[in-house]
């Protein structure tokens, strides 16, 4: 389950990825990303995964983007990506992010194919913009 975290401004929250991390440390990644547990549905695991990754609490209502798979080397994964606009207060998971900010589209853009962001994040942004030309805006 992956969350794309927007600020009301359109900004979207990257997390970097600690250097502990097996797979792509110390690159940037989407906003919120992790597996479902036994029994957790997509929803469930998405609200968790935002508590347990940037302690954010709300209850806030999470929109459903579009469902992809991503097969790589080292993983095999059915993702659902949900996206949601939030303002406040961020605690990254340390052991997990090493920091983490607000980037805008232009910022985003630029660093695409750079080598600082995440294959999995590159593809997640080329289906959110294929998304953006046939849906609405979070």
């Amino acid at each position: 389950a992956h969350v794309l975290v927007f600020n009301s401004r359109g900004d979207l929250y990257l997390q970097k990825r600690s250097e502990k991390k097996d797979v792509q440390p110390g690159r940037w990644d989407t906003s919120v990303g992790g597996h479902l547990r036994p029994g957790e549905t997509y929803l469930e695991a998405a609200r968790r995964e935002m508590r347990e990754e940037l302690g954010i609490q709300a209850d806030l209502a999470l929109v459903h983007l579009y469902d992809y798979p991503w097969r790589c080397e080292v993983e095999s994964e059915d993702i659902r990506t949900y996206a949601v606009v939030y303002d406040g207060p961020m605690v990254p998971e340390p052991e997990e992010i090493s920091e983490g900010r607000f980037w805008t589209r232009p910022e985003i853009e630029g660093a695409l194919g750079s080598g600082i962001l995440t294959p999995n994040f590159e593809r997640e942004m080329d289906h959110y913009r294929q998304w953006g030309r046939h849906g609405s805006k979070p």
